[in-house]
């Protein structure tokens, strides 16, 4: 699955920090400060380590085998509202990972996640594969966002054209098994019309022979 979204830039960026060593007494002391400054962090630099570590658990959410693509759009009052009420956070992950995990089956589908600010505000939305048009348009600016690669296609190429090859040869012995079952028939069939045959002129020649043995005792009396 390929990952990306707004997101990634908050997976990607984090707060540079650079260790300063200084001997004091023969004793090192390390301390960790932010570049160019020594303030606590602003809230906006809060919400973007919040953001980061969200799409962090977001990565770790598996889909179920019928979800090709996901996606999830957030807006800013619903990460103020998760990063203020940690339950809340827990409690969207939690509705995303029951949304993700579930089957759509018989057909594969791409699932858009919308989270507000509250739960009535969440939702989910799933299109089949190959008609989902809307979440390609709506997804666009997903906060994360996962979908199919090539590669997934060409396995299931791959295990498509494996299943039809495999069907034929299903089909070709079934083929064979028949002619086969037919020939024995056909086989049998002529056996025992030969065996007839054997035993009709068996039965004849004996006839005749007996007949001639008839004919040539009888020959003999009348010549006596």
């Amino acid at each position: 699955m390929a990952i990306s979204g707004i997101g990634q830039n908050y997976y990607q960026n984090n707060v540079e920090t650079k260790r300063n060593t200084k001997n004091v007494n023969g004793t090192e002391k390390f301390a960790l400060e932010k570049t160019g400054s020594t303030q606590e962090l602003s809230e906006a630099e809060e919400m973007e380590l919040f953001k980061k570590e969200f799409y962090e658990d977001l990565s770790k959410v598996t889909n179920h085998r019928t979800v090709s693509n996901a996606a999830v759009n957030i807006s800013e009052a619903a990460f103020k509202a998760m990063k203020e009420d940690p339950q809340y956070r827990e409690k969207v992950l939690s509705l995303i990972q029951r949304d993700w995990g579930d089957s759509y089956a018989p057909r594969n589908c791409s699932v858009l996640i919308t989270v507000g600010a509250t739960l009535n505000e969440y939702r989910a939305d799933s299109w089949p594969v190959g008609y989902d048009s809307e979440f390609d348009v709506r997804s666009q600016n997903s906060f994360y966002k996962r979908t199919s690669e090539k590669k997934d296609r060409q396995k299931e190429l791959l295990e498509e054209y494996l299943e039809k090859r495999a069907q034929a040869k299903r089909q070709q012995q079934e083929l064979l098994d028949e002619k086969v079952a037919k020939a024995e028939q056909e086989r049998s069939r002529l056996a025992k019309a030969w065996a007839g045959d054997r035993q009709m002129a068996a039965a004849s020649n004996a006839y005749d022979a007996n007949v001639m043995t008839e004919t040539a005792a009888g020959g003999d009396t009348l010549l006596g």
